[in-house]
């Protein structure tokens, strides 16, 4: 799923969103065709060119309406354009993906031509037209991980695969921890034998045995 559209009263993920992309093309293109037709009334309309009836209202109605929506869509399709070339949805800029080893907002980028093909397919010929042309199924994506993500299970074209060792059981490298979450490990380290050492020294003075020797 990319995101909820209320403009058109459903949801945008795989099986529509190069529809969406073209929704979004056709729509921008027909404003600008309609405020470019309308602007040369639009500017009698200020030097008082056109006759003194009701139309002129509408000439200028018409092209607020067009300027405005083109300003719209022309960043909506600005920032989706950009969506694709990064191979992300929308859900994906605002929280990046969680892979095997973290978080990657850059996960599912393939480079700019297959993020394109992933979206609008391999035939060119289909891209501009509403026809269904996009790659995968909508349930495994190719991811550009090194280490191949144990819930995607095919591996793009071009990477190669960590060769595992025979006596490694796990199918991941171990990954160093950062200094910060070896320090919080340190410390708590050091918190729990403090507080066995404080723990001893409690018991240690509560042993009736010990209190004797004491005395002694």
């Amino acid at each position: 799923m990319d995101h909820h559209c209320p403009w058109v009263n459903n949801c945008v993920g795989f099986s529509n969103y190069k529809f969406f992309l073209l929704f979004l093309a056709y729509s921008l293109l027909y404003c600008l065709f309609i405020a470019a037709t309308d602007l040369q009334y639009f500017i009698k309309f200020w030097t008082n060119g056109l006759p003194d009836t009701q139309a002129k209202f509408h000439i200028m109605f018409l092209f607020f309406s067009a300027a405005m929506f083109s300003i719209s869509l022309a960043s909506l399709f600005g920032y989706h354009c950009w969506l694709v070339s990064k191979n992300r949805s929308t859900l994906e800029a605002f929280r990046a993906p969680a892979f095997r080893h973290g978080a990657d907002k850059n996960g599912f980028s393939l480079g700019f031509g297959k993020n394109l093909r992933q979206v609008f397919g391999d035939e060119k010929k289909y891209w501009f037209l509403p026809v269904f042309s996009s790659l995968g199924d909508g349930c495994s994506f190719p991811t550009c991980l090194v280490n191949q993500d144990p819930e995607q299970p095919s591996t793009p074209a071009g990477l190669n695969t960590t060769v595992k060792s025979v006596g490694d059981a796990s199918p991941f490298p171990a990954k160093p921890l950062r200094e910060s979450q070896s320090r919080l490990l340190i410390s708590g380290q050091s918190w729990t034998e403090s507080d066995g050492g404080h723990e001893e020294d409690k018991h240690g003075t509560s042993n009736p045995a010990m209190v004797i020797e004491n005395e002694t």
